[in-house]
């Protein structure tokens, strides 16, 4: 896993063999940031990280220059293993959460410049994720919301859905406040 640009730019992370999680293709990844600076401007943005996975997008938020990032991830090691690389940049500007996607959304009563959020591709709840990011007031006004998923699923119908770009086997939807 690498960091693409800013302050930690070729950083590199072994991430273990083990984990289910499978980061961002660095292809992608920069594909999609190159998009956002159309859309955002990340510095000083205060940033979500939704299904962090491998950490991979919130250090990147953090080498963009992001105030600050929270990184929420439900699974024990994955969550161990963005703390690790937090502190090996030796950098306080991400709070790495451990718990459920789905119960931070309800509880968080903060706001967000920019959410990102790549959930398991299989799981059930996938579908609803936008309107649960969208309707329940966690993006600031102007904020950007990404949503990486599958080639299946389609979200154009929703009002608030900007574009959708696709990586090769990589779709993310872009939304908008």
């Amino acid at each position: 896993m690498r960091i693409i640009t800013g302050i930690y730019k070729g950083r590199h992370f072994d991430v273990p063999r083990t984990f289910k999680a499978r980061p961002t293709t660095d292809f992608a990844k920069e594909n999609i940031f190159n998009v956002l600076n159309g859309y955002i401007d990340l510095e000083d943005a205060d940033a979500l990280d939704l299904f962090a996975g491998t950490g991979s997008i919130s250090l990147e938020l953090v080498s963009r220059g992001c105030r600050h990032v929270t990184a929420v991830e439900a699974d024990r090691a994955h969550h161990a293993f963005i703390l690790r690389c937090l502190k090996t940049l030796g950098t306080d500007k991400c709070m790495a959460v451990r718990g459920d996607v789905f119960r931070y959304l309800k509880s968080c009563k903060r706001k967000y410049d920019f959410i990102f959020a790549d959930p398991p591709y299989a799981l059930p709840e996938l579908p609803q994720i936008p309107a649960a990011v969208l309707d329940g007031g966690l993006l600031a006004d102007g904020g950007i919301f990404v949503f990486e998923h599958g080639k299946e699923n389609d979200f154009s119908a929703d009002p608030r859905f900007i574009e959708r770009r696709v990586y090769g086997s990589v779709n993310f939807s872009i939304f908008g406040i």
